[in-house]
């Protein structure tokens, strides 16, 4: 048993700077590279790590079964979860404002699109051109050229305000 504590307690520890420091990186938007695949393949590291470790110390965690600090606050984890699943309010079953942010934006005219991405509207055309879609008019928005995927959406959308020479 202590020689699988040699490697599982380190393990669980690497594992959980990597999801710690990925998340973070994730939540200031400071991503880059393979942060957030990363972040997101190797929590399952993670969870390995955690369950083995549970198990390699399972006597020792029964006991805070036993505490009442203990289960209140595994009660109260357990709550946050549960409460993490509820609609935030808005009529669309709990999207986020700024998925709402991407729909507004996904089905505005190419020409307004352009105005918000400090681009001309030739600049916004020659950017879709290179995502493969075809427009024909600036009165025509993102949501027509590419169908109601919201991650095609939100691809070209990230295409369009990259950095780059700006129209005005």
């Amino acid at each position: 048993m202590a020689l699988h504590r040699n490697w599982v307690t380190p393990f669980t520890a690497g594992t959980f700077l990597l999801s710690a420091v990925t998340g973070v990186l994730i939540f200031f938007h400071l991503d880059m590279g393979l942060n957030k695949l990363a972040h997101e393949w190797l929590s399952w590291a993670l969870l390995g790590g955690v369950a083995l470790h549970l198990v390699i110390n399972w006597t020792g965690f029964k006991r805070y079964f036993s505490m009442p600090s203990a289960l209140g606050i595994l009660a109260l984890s357990v709550l946050v979860l549960g409460l993490s699943f509820l609609p935030l309010g808005d009529k669309k079953g709990g999207e986020s404002p700024f998925m709402s942010s991407v729909r507004a934006l996904s089905q505005t005219s190419l020409s307004n699109l352009a105005l918000v991405a400090g681009k001309t509207p030739e600049e916004v055309r020659g950017l879709l051109m290179a995502e493969g879609l075809q427009p024909v008019a600036d009165t025509q928005s993102v949501a027509e050229l590419v169908g109601s995927d919201g991650r095609r959406q939100m691809q070209v959308l990230n295409k369009v305000f990259a950095p780059g020479k700006q129209g005005h």
